[in-house]
C-alpha cells in the first residue's frame, strides 16, 4: 500500500448544460520522499488533479486513500485537519496576505500547531532563513520580488512541517534564476522525506523531480522515473489546534490596521447613531459633504472609462513554429492581434459619445512602460490624458504639455528619494515601450521627457498627451491604437443609467461590446443612503443605529469581497469554516465598542458646547446624557454591529476555497 493513492479520479463541469470532462480516470501512487513533477499544457487537468489532492475540490469520482484512508469517508471537519495537518501549499500566484509581514504569513500556519508564540516566532525566522530571506522579516509582500515572495510561500507551506507539499506552477512567475533557487528548495525539501509534488508546463522544471507525469487532456499518457525516492527522516510528530477566535482577532487588528481609513470612517459614521440626539441634522448632512468630499478629491465621479470586451489571442501559430524566427514572429503576431482588438476607434467614440446624457467621449491609450532616471528604473503604467486625472490630484507642477509627463508620487521618489520627491519637477525622465512595428518586428520605443507636475497619487503612473504618445510610435512605424474611452456624463444622477446602456451594446459577435469602470453609480448610491439616513435621524433618532448597521454590513461584504483569495488562503492551510467566520465577526466587535465609545464622547463634547452656548440664555443644561443612556448606547452599539455582521460573516464562510483562491 502506497502513501498516497489515486483511484480512477473523473471530474467533469458542467457549464451551459455541456459538460467538460477535465480528468478522465487517473491512477497514481505516490510515496514519502518523491519528487513527482506533474508535466502537461494549461487546461489539462493538472490544477484540478492538485485541489483533489490537496482536499479543496470534493466534487470527484473516484477515490484518494492516504495511507489507505479514504478522503470521501472524511467529514468536513476532518478535511480541515487533512489540509492543516497533511499538506502544504504552494501557489504560483504567491497567495501571500498583503497586510501581515512576511514572518506573520508564515506563522499563519504555525499558529495551527501547539507550540508556545515564542517557539513559533523563531520556528518562522528559522525557516526565513532557510529560504534566504532573514532580512526581510518585517517586510510587507508588496515590498518583495517575485522570487521572495515565492520563497515566503514555501516557508508558509514548510511551517506546519505537512508531509505533502503541492506546489502549483511554483515557477510559472519567476525568472530563470530565481526559478533554480526556488527548484533547489523543493530539491531540499523532497530530500528530508517528504512527498513533493510540482506541477509544471516546463519541462527543465521537470527534470528536477525523481519522476514526471505526463498529463494531457485529462490523462495520463505517461510516467519516466528519473531518480530514486530519498530516504524518510523520523521526525517528532507535531501536535495541531484549530485557529480560536483569538488569533482571528488578531488577524482582524492587523488588517483594520493596514486599512485604518476606511475603518476609522466606517466607526465614525456609526457613532452618529449613539450621538444623535443632539446632533441630528448637522451631523448627518456633514457625513454626506465629508464622504462626497473624501472621494470627489480623488476622481471624477461623471467619467467613465470604457474599452473594448475581448477574448483570448490564438496561440496556434506560436504552437507550430518550428524555429526560435518563427516562434518569435508568432508572438509578435498574437501582440498586434492583441492590440487590435483591444483597439476603441473613432466610431466606437462617436457610438458612445450618442448615447443619451453622454456630453463627450475621448480616446485614450494605456499601456506599461519602463520609466528611467540616471541608473534607476522602474516598471510604470503610461496612460494618456483625460478627465478622470483631476487637477486637485496635482500636489506640485502642473498638468503635461507635448514633450512633458506627469508622474505619481512614488516614481518621483524613487527618481530623487522620499523626503525632496519635488525635486523631480522639471527632470528629465525617459520612457520605454516594448512593442511591435509595422512590419511585425520587435521594437524598443524610447522618449526623454520632462516632469511637468507630480500627482498626490501613490504610484509609479505616467501621464502623457495622446500627441507625446502617437509621436513616440509613430517614430519606430509602431501604430498608434487607442485602447479606451473616456465617457463624459452631464450629472452624476444619470451615471449608472449611461453604464447600463453601454454595458447593453452589443459587437458583431451578439456579446457585449465594452468594459467599463466607474464609481458614479456608487457614489450616487452612497448618497441616497445617506440622504435617506438624515431625514430618518430627524424624526427618529434611534433609527440611525440601523443606518450604522447598513453602513457595516457593507463595509464587511467590500471587506469579504477584497478578501476572497485571503479566505481561500486560510481554508487551504486548515482553517475552519467557523474561524473564517470569527474574522469578521472580530471586525464587527471592534467597530461596535470603537464607535460606542466615539459616540459618547461626540455627545458629551456636543452636551459640554450646546449647554455652554445656550447656558448665557436660558441659565440651565438643556442637554443631559444619563448614565443608562450610555450603557445602553454601548451594549445596543455592539449588539447591532454583530447583527450586521452575520450576512457577510456567513458569505466568507460558505465560500468555496478552490473559487476563492483563483478570485482576481
Amino acid at each position: 500500500m502506497s502513501f498516497l493513492e489515486l483511484h480512477d479520479i473523473r471530474k467533469a463541469y458542467t457549464l451551459n448544460h455541456q459538460e467538460n470532462v477535465i480528468l478522465k480516470g487517473i491512477n497514481l501512487n505516490f510515496e514519502r520522499g518523491e519528487f513527482i513533477s506533474i508535466l502537461g499544457e494549461s487546461g489539462g487537468g493538472k490544477s484540478t488533479l492538485m485541489n483533489i489532492i490537496g482536499g479543496l475540490d470534493h466534487q470527484y469520482d473516484g477515490d484518494v486513500l492516504l495511507d489507505g484512508q479514504s478522503l470521501r469517508s472524511m467529514n468536513v471537519r476532518q478535511m480541515d485537519r487533512y489540509r492543516r495537518e497533511t499538506i502544504g501549499f504552494i501557489f504560483q500566484n504567491f497567495n501571500l496576505v498583503s497586510y501581515l509581514t512576511v514572518l506573520d504569513n508564515v506563522m499563519l500556519s504555525l499558529k495551527m500547531t501547539k507550540t508556545s508564540h515564542a517557539q513559533q516566532v523563531q520556528q518562522a525566522q528559522d525557516l526565513l532563513k532557510r529560504v534566504g530571506l532573514e532580512q526581510q522579516t518585517h517586510q510587507y509582500p508588496n515590498e518583495l520580488s517575485g522570487g521572495q515572495k515565492q520563497r515566503v510561500a514555501i516557508a508558509r507551506a514548510l511551517a506546519s512541517d505537512p508531509d505533502i507539499i503541492i506546489a502549483d506552477e511554483p515557477t510559472g512567475a519567476l525568472d530563470s534564476e530565481n526559478t533554480q533557487e526556488v527548484m533547489d528548495i523543493l530539491y531540499s525539501i523532497a530530500a528530508e522525506g517528504k512527498l513533493v509534488i510540482t506541477v509544471t508546463h516546463s519541462q527543465e522544471v521537470a527534470d528536477y523531480g525523481t519522476r514526471i507525469v505526463h498529463l494531457d487532456d485529462g490523462q495520463i499518457h505517461d510516467e519516466l522515473v528519473i531518480g530514486a525516492p530519498f530516504d524518510v527522516v523520523d521526525k517528532q510528530p507535531t501536535r495541531y489546534r484549530t485557529l480560536g477566535f483569538r488569533q482571528m482577532f488578531r488577524m482582524s487588528m492587523q488588517h483594520m490596521r493596514r486599512m485604518w481609513l476606511r475603518y476609522l470612517l466606517i466607526i465614525f459614521g456609526s457613532s452618529i447613531g449613539i450621538s444623535s440626539i443632539v446632533v441630528m441634522l448637522g451631523l448627518g448632512s456633514g457625513i454626506q459633504n465629508y464622504m462626497n468630499h473624501q472621494i470627489t478629491s480623488q476622481v471624477n465621479p461623471t467619467a467613465v472609462q470604457v474599452s473594448k470586451k475581448t477574448g483570448k489571442v490564438s496561440t496556434a501559430a506560436r504552437k507550430k513554429a518550428t524555429s526560435a524566427a518563427a516562434y518569435k514572429a508568432a508572438v509578435n503576431q498574437e501582440q498586434v492581434t492583441a492590440a487590435k482588438n483591444a483597439e476603441v476607434t473613432t466610431a466606437n467614440v462617436k457610438q458612445l459619445a450618442a448615447i443619451k446624457h453622454v456630453k463627450s467621449a475621448k480616446l485614450g491609450y494605456y499601456t506599461s512602460t519602463q520609466a528611467s532616471y540616471k541608473k534607476t528604473t522602474v516598471t510604470a503604467s503610461l496612460q494618456t490624458d483625460n478627465p478622470t486625472i483631476l487637477s486637485k490630484t496635482i500636489k506640485d507642477g502642473s498638468r503635461p504639455e507635448n514633450g512633458q509627463v506627469l508622474i505619481g508620487r512614488k516614481l518621483a521618489k524613487k527618481m530623487v528619494g522620499k523626503k525632496n520627491y519635488q525635486q523631480a519637477l522639471n527632470k528629465k525622465l525617459t520612457v520605454k515601450l516594448a512593442t511591435v512595428n509595422r512590419k511585425n518586428q520587435s521594437v524598443t520605443v524610447s522618449q526623454t521627457l520632462t516632469v511637468s507636475g507630480i500627482t498626490g497619487s501613490d504610484d509609479t503612473s505616467v501621464v502623457v498627451l495622446p500627441q507625446t504618445v502617437k509621436k513616440m510610435l509613430t517614430a519606430k512605424n509602431v501604430a498608434y491604437r487607442p485602447n479606451f474611452a473616456i465617457v463624459q456624463i452631464d450629472k452624476l444622477a444619470n451615471v449608472k443609467q449611461v453604464e447600463h446602456q453601454i454595458k447593453a451594446i452589443k459587437g458583431t459577435n451578439k456579446k457585449q461590446q465594452y468594459n467599463y469602470t466607474g464609481i458614479g453609480d456608487l457614489i450616487d448610491s452612497l448618497n441616497t443612503y445617506i440622504r435617506l439616513a438624515t431625514n430618518v435621524l430627524t424624526g427618529v433618532a434611534g433609527i440611525a443605529l440601523l443606518v450604522s448597521a447598513i453602513m457595516i454590513i457593507v463595509v464587511l461584504y467590500v471587506s469579504v469581497s477584497e478578501r476572497t483569495r485571503e479566505i481561500g488562503v486560510l481554508r487551504a492551510l486548515g482553517a475552519r469554516k467557523r474561524d473564517i467566520s470569527h474574522l469578521f465577526f472580530a471586525e464587527a466587535l471592534t467597530i461596535g465598542v470603537l464607535a460606542a465609545v466615539m459616540g459618547l464622547l461626540f455627545g458629551e463634547g456636543w452636551q459640554f458646547l450646546g449647554n455652554m452656548a445656550i447656558y448665557s440664555l436660558i441659565k440651565y443644561p438643556i442637554v443631559r446624557i444619563s448614565g443608562a443612556a450610555m450603557l445602553g448606547g454601548i451594549t445596543v452599539s455592539v449588539v447591532i454591529s454583530l447583527l450586521a455582521a452575520l450576512a457577510p460573516a456567513h458569505m466568507a464562510a460558505r465560500l468555496d476555497p478552490v473559487e476563492s483562491l483563483s478570485h482576481e
